[in-house]
């Protein structure tokens, strides 16, 4: 969305086939305190359009190839809140009442006097200047309650250092990549980027790019045309397409084939789709949040994924720490899923025994935030009192503990070569097994960090 204010002059588009008409606007324009920019024909109108997000736009409507109704159209759709004056020589009180119903501000009739075409025009900036202050002070609000009421769960500061860079880049447009191991709460954040945004009050969509085939995750991204392919009985929107001006998250990107990330490159640089089987493109107004729990830059030395797309994806990286690296989390994590868990089951919450927190601190928790919450639903409901004892438990939280890094009857004299190698596959769980991290928690460059790994076999 554009922005006026009381010290800048509204940027107003001026869309026509007729070049001695355009020169006589913008210098209209232009001496009214306006910033006018011109296109000539609709075609050109709608680029310009997509290219300077004008406060304003006045076009003609009756134009070859692309008429001044498909602008509106257009400018309508990537912005609901810019006023569209149309302009024709030929009004009549019917076409006046379509444009109108069409979405345009205002219908004028030329020829017209300048005086009444500037009058139009400062009511128009005045209209877009009082909506996009009152959706500012809507959005600000929201974010305020949603802030206090909707904010992920957790004190520990590698979470609060997460949930900052959130709030820092949800106001912006920027692509977001959210690293992590599978289970520590990607989508979580990925909605809390979104419900924080200016474009919260439209669709949140997301799709998980291992869970399908090719070729029906392209049909399911960019949407198909009707006999593009055997079943393809009728055009299909593609989810881009179906989240414009919302959010798109793509989860488990580190999944897609090579086919598939030349498209996805496409719509980050082009921002338009095209569907399988088609020849058109189509505008997209989407945000794209992407995650993975691979290590995509290892990944691309493999020649598993593209480095083009990768730094198209990687504007702002976000990555979450495993549950073992935040077990001040825990309770409070707890806490809420047995809050929840009553909610639904309309019942009063159950409360956790102190030997049974003893056991959920104890445990690595592998599969992170989600096996917590799986397991305290299981304890709910082997636990037929208002406490849940720690049998209630999956056996294997009970039961495992989290092996010491130096064990209780270490082997006589440890080779200096064994204590490096035992310190090194460390500090890898500890990062994920991610060895960019890792490299750089212990201080070396990942070459040699592959070179030590290769050494003892544990490349």
């Amino acid at each position: 969305m554009g922005c006026v204010s009381a010290d800048a002059a509204p940027r107003v588009l001026v869309v026509d086939d007729e070049t001695g008409i355009l020169d006589s606007l913008r210098i209209l324009l232009k001496t009214q305190g306006f910033q006018p920019f011109t296109a000539q024909g609709g075609r050109q109108g709608i680029e310009k359009f997509n290219e300077i997000k004008p406060d304003i736009v006045l076009t003609d409507v009756r134009m070859p190839d692309v008429t001044g109704v498909q602008v509106l159209s257009h400018a309508r759709q990537m912005d609901g809140e810019v006023p569209v004056i149309l302009m024709t020589a030929q009004a009549t009180l019917q076409s006046a009442m379509q444009a109108v119903n069409e979405g345009a501000f205002y219908y004028i009739q030329k020829p017209f006097r300048n005086d009444e075409l500037v009058a139009i025009l400062s009511r128009a900036a005045e209209h877009r200047r009082l909506r996009v202050e009152n959706h500012s002070l809507q959005q600000e609000l929201r974010k305020r309650d949603r802030r206090s009421t909707s904010r992920p769960v957790g004190r520990s500061r590698s979470w609060l250092d997460v949930l900052q860079l959130a709030e820092t880049v949800a106001p912006t447009d920027s692509t977001v990549l959210i690293t992590g191991e599978s289970g520590t709460g990607k989508e979580v954040i990925a909605r809390y980027i979104h419900d924080l945004s200016a474009r919260t009050d439209h669709s949140f969509l997301s799709i998980n790019c291992g869970a399908l085939p090719e070729s029906l995750l392209e049909s399911e991204l960019f949407g198909h045309v009707k006999g593009s392919f055997t079943g393809a009985v009728k055009d299909k929107t593609g989810l881009f397409a179906a989240a414009d001006h919302g959010t798109f998250f793509l989860d488990e990107i580190g999944e897609t084939t090579p086919s598939t990330q030349v498209k996805l490159l496409r719509v980050l640089q082009q921002r338009e789709v095209i569907p399988v089987g088609a020849t058109e493109a189509q505008p997209v107004n989407t945000r794209v949040l992407a995650a993975t729990n691979r290590d995509l830059e290892e990944e691309i030395k493999r020649g598993g994924f593209r480095a083009d797309l990768f730094y198209r994806l990687n504007v702002i990286a976000v990555h979450l720490p495993p549950l073992r690296q935040r077990p001040d989390d825990i309770p409070l994590l707890a806490e809420g899923f047995l809050a929840r868990s009553a909610q639904l089951r309309q019942e009063p919450v159950k409360e956790l025994a102190d030997d049974t927190l003893d056991a959920l601190m104890a445990y690595a928790w592998p599969g992170n935030v989600r096996e917590l919450e799986n397991a305290l639903e299981r304890a709910v409901i082997l636990s037929p009192g208002d406490r849940i004892r720690p049998d209630a438990l999956p056996e294997r939280v009970t039961a495992r503990r989290a092996e010491p890094f130096v064990a209780e009857r270490p082997p006589v004299s440890p080779t200096l070569e064994a204590v490096e190698r035992a310190y090194i596959q460390w500090v890898l769980q500890n990062e994920g097994g991610n060895k960019s991290r890792a490299a750089d928690m212990l201080g070396i460059d990942p070459s040699t960090l592959y070179r030590k790994l290769a050494r003892y076999g544990d490349a």
